[in-house]
Parts: structure tokens; C-alpha cells; sequence
């Protein structure tokens, strides 16, 4: 039997990261995975074919909105089947590139279900071919699957999931979306965009909850715009399937009973640890409702040698990109290395609908309620003229800062290239900036990305541009 330094359960994007890692540290390392392909739920079924239809979705309403720009645009069509099977090309393309990374790297990976079986142990099922693996430590990284209501079962082809709803053969005329959080959001507007009437009902008071509350105001207004009806403050009773599709009861905010027919129904209702059947009962390792409970800022579990990433960890978001740096955590101290703890308000968010959303740090609630003096500073994209010229100029930068030191708490954005702009968000809040040594930074003209600087400015009273 080989023995290794390390072993890893699940190549989802924690998993694989981990993996490269722990080859570039000179750890013999190996990589279980349930699935024939390397990549998990992100890159197969998540992350990268949802930002795939997103794409096509923007590419789709700058054609519609041609005229404006000086095209003469007719006979424009959507060919379904050719965008379905871009998706997949580049969802193959990447899958192999982590497979050449793995080789670069002398990760060896072996298919099949794992189970941690005690200190240094490691169970493969492969379809009944058994195998065991030694390891004096492992890393596991067995991800997420899509919740449900009670009474509510999907059937991948009324009632879908974020998996099912990527494969389908047509663009339904009406949809109604289950939850407004990221994964609902980011559906409600590429189907809205491609024709879709869709309905969004969300059991909480507000679109996107985690936000902050400001931004959810602002993709409800937007939202609205685009013809997207939305039920905040509405609990489903029931679900039935009919010749036409589906029908939904529910409550809506007045506690009024409605009905709601659609040809689909996507639950986005959050996600759920895949913990069962693991090994973890063989630990010492503690479980709050499914999640893994780590107890070390480096990802250990309480059970030594045996550490937890990504979205079974309780706690913590379920992002690609917190599990990607949970495992670089993790592998460099089972290498004996330096390494910085994760700090959970140092993690961005990024949604994709439209308009983008990108946020870190506090929200002005969050910073009030731990006791800072908040002041804030809002910059509206309608000032900006890059945002004018690419005709996105809806939404807004919004710092939230302390008072007395000038602290940056916290930067939410709503609006064009939100999500990639928010890469100075990170960096700022990373390095502890201040108000003050952000107004001194150059930010170049014209960009969107400059709209920063006056919202850093808009703290103190002195943007340039509103």
C-alpha cells in the first residue's frame, strides 16, 4: 500500500487547489474523487457554466440593444443547442486543465467514493472494487448539494436544480425561481434576458439577504425594471405538478394565500453539507447540523490530522474561492509552513446577475451592531463616465467605514463589472486601508474601476463627480 502525506477527499475547486498546493510543498499527495472527471460541483454544475450563460445573456442584450449603440440589428435568433454546447466545451476545457496540473504536480488521483476509516486511513469504493489508502493526514473536501423544501422533490425536468436547470433543452416562456440568493438571482436574470417571464419568491424580507440592505434594495428596483416579478416575505405551501407545468401556493408578505403557474420551477433554496457516509463517525471530529466543525485556524477538525474545507465547514460561506484558500491554509500547515489563518470578513462575495453585486467586510448593520461609529460614503455610477459609455450606469459603490479612525469596515458594489472591480475592495480592506489612504491612490480615467475613488472620497464630502 503507497503512503502519502497527504490524502484529499473531492476535487471540487478546495480540493484541487489543496492538491497543486501540496505538490508544489514536496508532499506526496493523492486526490480521491467520486466522479470520472476532476473539477466538482463548480466547474461541472456551478460556478463556470452559470458565468457561461451570464456571458451569453450580456452578449444577447447588447444585440437587442444594438440600435442604440449604431447597429442595425435583424433577424436575431438564439441557438439554444449552440450555447449549451459552448458551455460544455469550456466546463471539458478546464476539466483537463486541472488533470495536466495534477500531473505537473505529482498529484495522483484514483476515482471512487472515500470514507476517512481512522487516523491515517482512507477507504476507496469504486463501484464495489475496494481499495484502502494510508496517509498521514487528510484533507476533506466532499462539498455541497442543492436543499429542498419539505414535500418538494425535484424531478430535473419541472422541478429543477441548479444542475438539471443547465441542461435544458429550451428556453421555457415562464419560470418561477424558489430563493433570491446568489444561485436564484444569478437564473432570474439569465432567463429573464433570454425571453423568460420569471418570478422570484424569497422567504426572507429582502432579495440577496447577505447583502447589504441598500443593495437589495437596489437589484429589487432593478429587477423590477426588467419585468421580473418578485414575493419577498413569502413562504411556499406547496408545489404541484399539471399538464401546463407547475403551480405554486404560497403566503405572500400579508399572509395572503396566492397561486403561480410557470412551465418550470428552480428551488435555490441553499445547500447542504455532503458529510453522511464520509467516516466521520470514526473521528473525534464534531458535527453541527451536517457542517464539520473545525477547531484550529488552520482547518483541523478535533480529530488530529484530519481537516475540513470548503462547504461543509461550518461557519464559513460556501464559495469556491474560501474553500480555494481554506485548502492553500490547510496543505502548507500540514507542510510545516507559515501560513495565514482565514478571516471570514476578508472573504468576497460576487453575484452575477445583472447588474453585478461584489461586496466585502461589514455591512453598515453588521458594523453598527458590533459597536462601531459608522459613517459612510455612496457613489453612484451615474456620474461615471466609463459606466455611461459601456450604458450601464445603474447602481452604486457604497463604503462603510468608522468614524473616529477612518477604518474601512466594509465596500458593497452594485453595478457594471461590480465583481471585478471589487478586486481593489479585497486589496483594501486586506491591508488595512483607511479612508484617507485610499483618496491619495491614482485610479485611472476613464474606467469604471475609478468610481472607487469617489466613493472612498464620498466619506468625507469631497467626490469629484456627483
Amino acid at each position: 500500500m503507497a503512503k502519502y502525506d497527504v490524502a484529499i477527499i473531492g476535487s471540487g475547486p478546495g480540493g484541487y487547489v489543496a492538491a497543486i498546493r501540496a505538490g508544489e510543498l514536496g508532499l506526496k499527495t493523492v486526490v480521491v474523487e467520486k466522479d470520472p472527471f476532476l473539477g466538482g460541483t463548480c466547474l461541472h454544475v456551478g460556478c463556470i457554466p452559470t458565468k457561461v450563460l451570464l456571458h451569453h445573456a450580456d452578449v444577447y442584450d447588447h444585440f437587442k440593444n444594438g440600435a442604440e449603440l449604431g447597429f442595425e440589428v435583424s433577424g436575431l435568433k438564439i441557438n439554444w443547442a449552440n450555447i449549451l454546447a459552448r458551455k460544455d466545451k469550456i466546463v471539458k476545457k478546464h476539466a483537463k486543465g486541472i488533470e495536466y496540473l495534477f500531473k505537473k504536480n505529482k498529484v495522483e488521483w484514483v476515482q471512487g467514493w472515500g470514507r476517512y476509516e481512522g487516523p491515517g486511513r482512507v477507504s476507496v469504493d469504486n463501484n464495489g472494487k475496494k481499495s484502502e489508502i494510508e496517509a498521514a493526514n487528510v484533507l476533506l473536501v466532499s462539498g455541497s448539494e442543492a436543499r429542498s423544501l419539505p414535500g418538494i422533490d425535484a424531478d430535473h425536468k419541472t422541478i429543477l436544480t441548479n444542475r438539471s436547470i443547465l441542461e435544458l433543452p429550451d428556453i421555457p416562456k415562464t419560470l418561477i425561481v424558489v430563493g433570491a440568493g446568489a444561485v436564484g438571482v444569478e437564473f432570474a436574470s439569465i432567463y429573464t434576458s433570454f425571453g423568460t417571464q420569471v418570478t422570484l419568491l424569497e422567504a426572507l424580507p429582502r432579495l440577496v439577504p447577505v447583502e447589504d440592505e441598500e443593495i437589495s434594495s437596489e437589484l429589487e428596483k432593478e429587477f423590477k425594471k426588467k419585468g421580473i416579478q418578485i414575493f419577498t416575505s413569502s413562504m411556499v405551501d406547496s408545489v404541484k405538478k399539471d399538464a401546463k407545468g407547475v403551480t405554486v401556493s404560497f403566503k405572500d408578505k400579508d399572509g395572503k394565500p396566492q397561486t403561480l403557474q410557470a412551465e418550470k420551477l428552480l428551488m435555490a433554496v441553499g445547500r447542504k453539507p455532503m458529510t453522511e457516509n464520509c467516516g466521520l463517525e470514526k473521528s473525534k471530529a464534531k458535527l453541527d447540523r451536517g457542517f464539520v466543525v473545525v477547531s484550529s485556524p488552520y482547518m483541523e477538525t478535533d480529530e488530529k490530522g484530519l481537516y475540513a474545507i470548503g462547504d461543509i465547514v461550518a461557519g464559513m460561506p460556501q464559495l469556491a474561492h474560501a474553500a480555494m484558500m481554506e485548502g492553500i491554509v490547510a496543505v502548507t500547515h500540514i507542510a510545516g509552513k507559515s501560513t495565514h489563518p482565514i478571516r471570514k470578513t476578508r472573504i468576497p462575495n460576487a453575484t452575477y446577475c445583472e447588474p453585478q453585486i461584489g461586496s466585502i467586510g461589514l455591512t453598515e448593520k453588521q458594523a453598527r451592531e458590533a459597536g462601531h461609529a459608522v459613517k459612510t460614503g455612496k457613489f453612484p455610477f451615474v456620474g461615471n463616465s466609463k459606466a455611461t459609455i459601456l450604458g450601464n450606469h445603474g447602481g452604486f459603490i457604497k463604503v462603510v467605514s468608522d468614524e473616529k479612525f477612518g477604518e474601512i469596515l466594509g465596500i458593497h458594489i452594485i453595478g457594471p463589472l461590480a465583481t471585478e472591480i471589487l478586486s481593489e475592495a479585497a486589496a483594501t480592506l486586506n491591508l488595512e486601508g483607511t479612508i484617507d489612504d485610499m483618496m491619495h491612490m491614482i485610479h485611472a480615467h476613464p474606467t469604471v474601476w475609478e468610481g472607487m475613488g469617489d466613493a472612498f472620497a464620498s466619506v468625507r464630502g469631497l467626490q469629484i463627480n456627483v
